[in-house]
């Protein structure tokens, strides 16, 4: 069986693969395109590279690169049982946020903030610039909702049967107009959700196929920091889901009761999640993230607890430091996007 290590990047798509079945690896060995290394046990290990974005030959990198290693046509599905694990970093979360192409969103937040996570810090990135260009915001429109709890949870203002039946019909609306993506940012909203859970429900029942809730997202004071991951979160998770439902389906067996292997993606703070789990606001640094805690594995196993990594793709340049202990963030900016999330700590250079 075959376990498969992928790293999509914005230009190139690197897999890894681990077998033990002698005749794959003997039949690659043939190819000048693949590297196969012979390793203790009876193991081969099989490096490919191919373009990520070839749309006239395939679909996705990744599973053409599981087909081409196993030497299958493009109508033919993956055999049950030639797989056991799929491990993967991807930047589909990132080009969408670089390139504003996430899933159009609707804001819901308290009335008389509708304005607040435009304003964020008044943080000013170029102090002497004379033009000050601000980026655009992630959600399309914005929903004002007459509610408020106080700091110490009393219900200042009831969400009451008039308003729940105003926000149905504002959010119907929204709906109608093409918006699947909602996300709810209410003050004081993480320690007291009862109002967003409120309006979550009505998000379902309208039909947004995407609801962001902040005190589920990022349960933490602050509301801008707050809220401004709540909107990446529903702002990218969709278009990340499909690309994860199409990998999934792809590697779905024909056979009913088939053995299915097990898809995993690398998350911004370095771990693997399920792919049922991975969530937008994780998965931003998702492929440079796999890169440190590979340089970190090798680096460590030849001796050396000290490193700088450099991480060099076809897009961009990852370096990142270790001395001991992986350095992690808990709050960074992202293509002009605040974001509160752990991740490692990676300084990205706009040159590959």
């Amino acid at each position: 069986m075959l376990t498969i290590f992928a790293d999509r990047g914005g230009t190139f798509t690197d897999l890894v693969a681990v077998t033990d079945d002698r005749a794959i690896a003997a039949r690659l060995a043939k190819q000048d395109r693949f590297q196969v290394t012979a390793l203790l046990g009876q193991q081969w290990v099989i490096v490919y590279k191919l373009l990520s974005e070839q749309p006239d030959r395939y679909a996705d990198a990744v599973i053409q690169g599981i087909r081409d290693i196993l030497g299958l046509a493009a109508h033919e599905p993956i055999p049950a049982g030639q797989l056991q694990r799929v491990k993967m970093g991807t930047t589909v979360a990132t080009n969408a946020l670089l390139e504003r192409k996430g899933d159009r969103t609707l804001l819901v937040t308290t009335r008389g903030f509708r304005d607040v996570l435009r304003i964020g810090y008044q943080n000013r990135p170029k102090i002497f610039a004379r033009e000050i260009i601000l980026p655009d915001m992630l959600y399309e429109q914005v929903l004002e909702v007459n509610e408020r709890y106080t700091a110490e949870g009393e219900e200042h203002l009831a969400l009451n049967a008039a308003e729940l039946e105003r926000v149905t019909q504002a959010m119907q609306a929204a709906y109608e107009d093409g918006i699947r993506s909602c996300a709810i940012v209410l003050i004081h909203g993480y320690r007291y959700p009862d109002h967003e859970q409120a309006i979550a429900a009505i998000a379902h029942r309208v039909g947004f196929s995407q609801v962001s809730v902040s005190h589920e997202i990022s349960p933490l004071m602050k509301l801008v920091s707050r809220g401004d991951t709540t909107v990446v979160d529903a702002y990218l998770s969709p278009i990340l889901r499909r690309y994860v439902d199409q990998v999934a389906a792809a590697l779905e067996p024909e056979e009913p009761g088939a053995f299915c292997p097990k898809l995993e993606f690398m998350k911004s703070d370095g771990g693997l999640t399920d792919a049922r789990l991975f969530q937008g606001k994780d998965s931003l640094l998702s492929g440079p993230a796999g890169g440190i805690v590979g340089a970190v594995k090798t680096s460590v196993q030849a001796g050396f607890d000290r490193i700088i990594g450099f991480d060099m793709g076809g897009t961009s340049t990852d370096v990142s430091h270790f001395k001991g202990d992986y350095e992690r963030t808990f709050e960074t900016e992202v293509a002009g996007v605040r974001l509160r999330a752990p991740k490692q700590s990676i300084h990205t250079v706009a040159a590959g």
